[in-house]
């Protein structure tokens, strides 16, 4: 599998997100910059990283979703490429149109930084057929903005169309129906707050994040 990690000002998880990826596929992921214009030629996956792209000037992602490298990214997913946003990734592809919805500032106005409980809403995706539909993982969030919110018709698409993954199952921002990450129609683009690739060994404390590489590098190789 061949990935690539997108690097924005003021990302802080890129180096998290590209370790993670070269100890689960053996390989170095591409660390490309924001101003680039082409993602590498043959690229499997294309990671977004968490942190504070631009500063959360204007909104969270805002700035990041018009950087010139999210063009490529946008022909990417809609070539099939698998795209994975986490936090600010998420925010991301929300403020740049490759997934519905919004993320808001989190319910309480408080910085959220522990471990929390996820409930696997559908494990038939790519990023989620290594676990169960239905059981209980524990996955690092640290955000300010991961209330996620959107219209009465798009929930209900979310919803009816399988395409909510992952809800917490215990009170964390005030998402709307819990939704901690959301697939796209296809099926190839996922945004979620939680850090996967912040427990991926039993040194980290778990591995309640490796399987969602594992399952990418199964689907993709």
């Amino acid at each position: 599998m061949k990935a690539a990690v997108v690097v924005f000002p003021g990302s802080n998880c890129d180096r998290d997100l590209a370790v993670a990826l070269a100890k689960i596929t053996g390989e170095q992921p591409a660390m490309v910059w924001h101003r680039d214009v082409d993602l590498p030629p043959g690229i499997d996956l294309v990671a977004l990283p968490g942190g504070f792209s631009h500063g959360d000037y204007l909104r969270s992602g805002a700035m990041a979703a018009r950087a010139p490298v999210m063009r490529a990214v946008a022909q990417a997913a809609a070539r099939g490429v698998a795209v994975l946003g986490v936090c600010n990734g998420f925010q991301v592809l929300t403020e740049a149109g490759l997934l519905p919805g919004a993320l808001m500032r989190n319910a309480g106005l408080d910085f959220v930084c522990r471990d929390v409980a996820l409930t696997v809403a559908n494990a038939q995706t790519m990023f989620t057929s290594r676990y169960d539909a239905g059981e209980t993982i524990r996955i690092p969030v640290a955000h300010h903005d991961g209330n996620y919110v959107a219209d009465a018709d798009a929930l209900a698409r979310l919803e009816g169309d399988g395409r909510v993954v992952f809800r917490y199952a215990e009170p964390v921002n005030g998402s709307a129906h819990d939704i901690a990450g959301i697939v796209n129609d296809a099926g190839n683009v996922l945004g979620l707050m939680p850090h996967p690739e912040r427990l991926i060994e039993p040194e980290q404390g778990g591995t309640g994040g490796r399987r969602l590489f594992d399952g990418l590098l199964a689907a993709l190789g």
